[in-house]
């Protein structure tokens, strides 16, 4: 037998993977896509930041207060707006499966909540491409360390 250990790339490219995903996550739903939240029995619609999404489902959260509390039951449906321009979203139906109070390293609190897609609506397939698309460029995009030239 030898003492040889047998390195598994697998598994660190996955992380890897996983590491790029979540960076490239947090530039688009900090920068580019604005979600609002819609209740529909009172009609009012507030933004909410998405933490994670996958092809099943996001996490979001809201700054915690009472009233947030009181409109993320678990078992609740949501009408999610996730805007791509200043006047076009695409919607998305969740249902809350679970909410929890989280607090920051800065001490602020936030209201999250993990929820399940409706995948039954037409709507649907768009969001899921962008799921697609956030996981395929993860795993395929590359790092430019060079210097950029933006007009030539």
């Amino acid at each position: 037998m030898s003492d040889k250990k047998v390195f598994d790339f697998t598994e660190r490219r996955n992380k890897n993977i996983e590491a790029k995903r979540r960076q490239f996550e947090r530039v688009m739903f900090d920068e580019m896509l604005g979600v609002y939240s819609v209740i529909d029995d009172q009609g009012g619609s507030y933004p909410i930041s998405l933490v994670d999404i996958s092809q099943e489902g996001c996490l979001f959260e809201v700054p915690y207060n009472q009233k947030a509390e009181a409109k993320f039951p678990e078992e609740s449906e949501l009408t999610l707006k996730l805007f791509f321009t200043k006047a076009s979203y695409i919607p998305a139906v969740v249902m809350i499966k679970h909410a929890s109070l989280v607090t920051h390293t800065n001490g602020s609190k936030f209201w999250r909540c993990g929820c399940e897609f409706d995948t039954t609506l037409p709507s649907f397939a768009a969001l899921k491409g962008f799921v697609e698309f956030l996981q395929k460029y993860a795993e395929f995009s590359q790092h430019d360390s060079a210097k950029k030239v933006y007009f030539l």
